[in-house]
């Protein structure tokens, strides 16, 4: 029961970051889904890498994982 009421009295201080992580995993995943090519060439890979490691896989995906995509300079 006492496990219980800490987590409880931790929840306000705990909320921002589950919010924080939430909105990385979404903006990483939205972008994945939209770009045709990332690093390492492998879109399942790095949706587990922003998925399987909360708050910090968002951020290696959205730091290292966008590929730029070539510009045709005619």
């Amino acid at each position: 029961m006492k496990e219980i009421e800490s987590i409880i009295r931790m929840l306000p201080y705990m909320a921002p970051l589950i919010g924080l992580g939430a909105i990385l995993l979404v903006i990483a995943l939205v972008d994945l889904a939209r770009r045709k090519h990332v690093t390492g060439g492998h879109k399942v890979i790095w949706v587990l890498v922003a998925v399987g490691i909360q708050i910090i896989g968002p951020v290696i995906y959205l730091l290292l994982g966008r590929k730029e995509e070539a510009v045709d300079s005619d």
